[in-house]
């Protein structure tokens, strides 16, 4: 519902018609068989463009869906060693985070300690230098590892340069 008795006009080629009515516009709208959408109220004076209503709904949705879509494949997956994981787990779960950082994807993973193996902290940052180093130039660390209670976590994410030089 368009309030303003005075409205600048933009018809659906982005070309401007000046200020007129808001009856003008209708009509000018009607004619052409198209909607007067108001774009900008707050304007001086406000801004309506003539346009198809439904096709400018469609492609307004579509692009808030690509938008979504974008946003969600930075999520941070999770990937959980134990201290005395074995060469072939180790080898299998490798491959999972590198699955997941060609799919754009940041890795969060976790070393845990059980019972007494956190008197052996350095084990477990000897693991992470292991899993870090595997990965070689393909990787950044964004947080190195820490310890925190008891576990040792670090953050990785794909090197893009490291990708572009091997193309």
């Amino acid at each position: 519902m368009i309030r303003a008795t005075q409205l600048r006009v933009i018809d659906q080629d982005g070309k401007q018609l000046g200020v007129m009515s808001k009856n003008e516009a209708l009509s000018l709208a009607e004619e052409q068989e198209l909607d007067l959408v108001e774009i900008s109220p707050d304007a001086n004076p406000p801004v309506a463009k003539i346009i198809n209503w439904g096709k400018y709904n469609y492609q307004r949705t579509k692009q808030l869906q690509k938008n979504k879509r974008s946003a969600k494949s930075f999520e941070v997956k999770q990937m959980r060693f134990g201290l005395k994981i074995g060469e072939h787990d180790l080898g299998v779960k490798t491959k999972k985070i590198l699955g997941f950082l060609e799919a754009g994807h940041k890795v969060k993973i976790t070393v845990f300690y059980r019972g007494r193996e956190l008197a052996h902290k350095d084990l477990g940052f000897k693991l992470a230098d292991r899993v870090i180093a595997g990965f070689g130039e393909a990787i950044v660390v964004d947080q190195q590892p820490q310890l925190a209670g008891k576990q040792l976590s670090f953050v990785i994410r794909s090197n893009n340069n490291a990708k572009a030089k091997n193309s």
